[in-house]
């Protein structure tokens, strides 16, 4: 558990008042009572309880409902030492990514649905601008991080790209929400060999996935800067 001194350092980074800390500090204290023991480690926990703290939802804190990778946090730390680029889904995920954050690490965090290009050829071609949006986003994706949090079509299409071999994301964290293949474009995710944070289910969203990229990056900068 971070010391009140570990949290005061990373808020004010992030440009947070003592009134809007304190708030911070309470919440957190009100996540770990009401959670109690749980089966994750000191540093998924990190991340899942700043899920809770987005979304005001317990269910991400059972059993199965985030799930990580064996070396997700690990991944995600070489790409900030590497300044690889993240990359998201929607308009609405970068703008929940911690501009604070990604300036201390020097990383830049990237969105191509509104690209004249991407916006043109999705009208053509009758495939989402999300999808599209990461093949025009193959050089950024490679290395790097993705982060999806709306289009369950965006996290197809990497696994597609991660099969063809156009791309070798270094991590993927994703947990698009809603009722078409939502759920099962996450069980695709699991199986295919690469990195992941991610959720069982049809819960998701921008908020959530923000958190998670957010709470990586003040890992990160917690333990290396």
């Amino acid at each position: 558990m971070s010391s009140p001194d570990d949290l005061r350092t990373r808020a004010f980074s992030r440009g947070m008042s003592e009134k809007s800390l304190g708030i911070e500090e309470q919440s957190m204290g009100i996540i770990d009572s009401e959670v109690g023991p749980h089966e994750f480690s000191h540093d998924e926990w990190f991340i899942v309880k700043r899920v809770i703290h987005a979304t005001a939802d317990f269910d991400f804190a059972n059993s199965g409902k985030i799930v990580f990778s064996p070396n997700a946090i690990e991944n995600a730390f070489q790409v900030f030492d590497r300044k690889t680029k993240i990359v998201t889904d929607v308009e609405m995920v970068l703008a929940g990514v911690n501009k604070n954050s990604t300036s201390r690490i020097g990383i830049e965090a990237i969105c191509n649905i509104s690209n004249d290009k991407v916006i043109s050829d999705s009208r053509k071609s009758n495939v989402t601008r999300s999808a599209l949006a990461m093949r025009y986003a193959a050089s950024d994706i490679d290395r790097g991080i993705v982060i999806i949090g709306n289009a369950p079509t965006a996290l197809y299409e990497v696994i597609n790209m991660t099969k063809e071999k156009l791309v070798t994301p270094a991590l993927i964290v994703a947990l698009p929400v809603g009722f078409v293949s939502a759920e099962s474009s996450k069980d695709e995710l699991r199986k295919t060999g690469y990195e992941y944070v991610t959720n069982t289910g049809r819960k998701g969203g921008s908020s959530a996935v923000s958190s998670i990229i957010n709470a990586l990056m003040l890992l990160y900068l917690k333990n290396k800067v």
